[in-house]
């Protein structure tokens, strides 16, 4: 498992975890969104400009 605290966002995922590859995304406790990467496509919830940001930061610096 891996987890991130980035911008006010706990950013989770699991290794072997089922396809799409994708992360968990959570704001003070509560779900935002799961979000396939590295497209960073949608799968359930909202993503902000704020978050498409951090996760695009966090891709080409190839922590995710």
């Amino acid at each position: 498992m891996g987890r991130l605290k980035r911008g006010g966002y706990l950013i989770e995922w699991w290794i072997g975890d089922h396809d799409p590859k994708h992360v968990h995304v959570y704001e003070d406790g509560k779900d935002v969104a799961k979000i396939k990467v590295p497209d960073l496509l949608v799968l359930q919830g909202k993503m902000s400009k704020k978050l498409r940001k951090i996760l695009e930061g966090l891709i080409k610096d190839g922590e995710l």
